[in-house]
């Protein structure tokens, strides 16, 4: 079933707008959310709270990609459980790590949210395909540095020091626009 096909059910009100997500984008919402909590059964549960919410918000929102909406709410669910469970101490999962990798590029900020949003849309715009992959990757799915390289089919090593430029990129970018670090 196509995505507007399911969309249409949403705003049907059909039970099987909900059994289509799951049908077609279950093993995605579930990875994304496994890579950030690293437990299949929590993973499961935000699963179903993604389905909830997106059954909570469509209607009134009609998303123009249903993948990238869907993935958008679950990595939400997911680290809003994630800070939950770990909110005295780190846990062992990557989100600790990326969000040190990330911590000089996007440090104290003056710009306002939807202005870093935009600068990081146009940065994003510019990379190679397989760099933004990377990035996109890592820093939007969590997913490790091993599970990147071993789907691109490249080292370690060449995902690290990818990862590594585009941070810099980045950080130049965002200076160069006046963004406070």
């Amino acid at each position: 079933m196509d995505d507007q096909a399911i969309i249409d059910l949403y705003w049907q009100r059909s039970e099987r707008a909900i059994e289509a997500t799951a049908q077609k984008y279950g093993g995605y919402c579930h990875t994304i959310s496994y890579n950030i909590l690293h437990s299949r059964e929590d993973a499961d549960e935000c699963v179903n709270d993604t389905y909830m919410k997106a059954w909570q918000a469509i209607p009134p929102t009609r998303p123009a990609r249903l993948a990238a909406y869907l993935a958008k709410l679950v990595r939400n669910v997911s680290l809003h459980k994630y800070e939950k469970a770990n909110a005295k101490k780190r846990g062992a999962g990557q989100v600790p790590l990326i969000v040190s990798e990330l911590e000089h590029c996007l440090a104290s900020s003056v710009a306002t949210d939807s202005e870093v949003v935009e600068l990081l849309n146009d940065f994003l715009a510019q990379l190679s395909q397989e760099t933004r992959q990377i990035f996109m990757g890592r820093y939007f799915h969590l997913q490790s540095i091993k599970d990147i390289a071993k789907m691109r089919q490249v080292s370690e090593s060449k995902v690290k020091m990818v990862l590594l430029r585009t941070r810099n990129d980045l950080k130049q970018m965002l200076e160069a626009e006046g963004v406070a670090l």
